[in-house]
């Protein structure tokens, strides 16, 4: 009987040891995903600050002063601002609004906060800080105007988030239609375009043109050339924690090749995924709280269909 309530006892001792050794790795766990969802935000959070500033500064130093307007989100604000006396800063949060409600579904809830965050920061820098004009020559107007807001936007899409919602619309509209994401932002411009020609004048629906072309070719080369879709490769000792949290984190699809390391010869797992540019940053984050030396490859990628990138993401 002895011998019977010692070995009750030391299971039960085995058991809680076990259990505790089992909290001290949760709670190790715990603070590494901590400290690496803290580093993500900080960074983020600076890109947008940055892109915000740039983005104001775009608009105020040269767009706003000569009635220039831009493509997207931002020119219909724009343009509404020239016709009407609404502060731009209220029309470029109430017509941006719609569309992050579209990103919560199709995106992500953190994409959508901030990307509020972004708008209302980028409202207020309007409303309340004061940026000299620099200049009234058309050209250099339509082309550095064009540079700055393509900059903000860009590290606005660098730190997760959005403060022109137009791409937001195009990812949404190409899930639900056969129309690609850069058939529907085409589309929206040429719409845009049209109407400042009509509103206008032809001369200012060029440079507005010539503007957006600016914006747009400084977005690709702020988030590094990255079209509408981006490949990842991702190479590491543990791809079935990052299979997983492709799956379970991002709601997207993934294939797992087998593969041989180059040095070694030792078998590995080779993780490819689609994923659009806005969900970039949770992906790195999601990669980096599993390991950090993970090797990842990135390509542009113009458009993809079937699989699941046209579906919305799993929660």
């Amino acid at each position: 009987m002895i011998r019977f309530f010692d070995n009750v006892i030391s299971e039960i001792v085995k058991r809680r040891l076990k259990n505790k050794k089992y909290r001290s790795t949760l709670i190790e766990k715990a603070i590494l995903n901590t400290k690496v969802e803290f580093s993500h935000l900080t960074r983020d959070s600076f890109f947008i600050l940055v892109g915000v500033l740039a983005a104001a500064f775009g608009l105020k130093g040269f767009l706003l002063p000569n009635m220039f307007i831009d493509g997207g989100v931002m020119g219909i604000s724009l343009t509404i601002a020239e016709l009407t006396n609404i502060p731009l800063s209220i029309l470029i949060v109430a017509i941006n609004l719609p569309f992050i409600i579209m990103g919560l579904t199709t995106i992500s809830r953190q994409f959508a906060i901030k990307s509020i965050f972004a708008i209302v920061l980028l409202a207020v820098t309007l409303h309340f800080i004061p940026f000299p004009i620099i200049t009234s020559d058309k050209l250099l107007i339509a082309i550095f105007g064009g540079f700055f807001l393509g900059l903000g936007i860009g590290l606005a899409i660098r730190g997760g988030s959005v403060i022109d919602g137009t791409e937001v619309l195009a990812i949404f509209v190409s899930k639900k239609t056969s129309l690609t994401i850069g058939d529907v932002i085409l589309i929206f411009n040429v719409l845009i375009f049209s109407v400042a020609a009509y509103v206008f004048s032809i001369e200012i629906a060029l440079y507005a043109m010539l503007t957006y072309l600016a914006a747009s070719k400084t977005v690709d080369f702020v988030v590094s050339g990255i079209e509408e879709y981006v490949g990842v490769t991702i190479i590491s000792e543990n791809s079935e924690g990052i299979r997983l949290a492709i799956i379970q984190k991002l709601g997207r699809g993934c294939t797992v090749y087998s593969g041989k390391k180059g040095h070694t010869l030792e078998q590995v797992d080779i993780i490819y995924t689609l994923i659009t540019r806005l969900e970039l940053a949770k992906l790195h984050t999601e990669i980096d709280k599993i390991d950090k030396d993970a090797f990842v490859v990135m390509h542009s990628i113009k458009d993809a269909k079937g699989g699941m990138i046209k579906k919305r993401p799993l929660k």
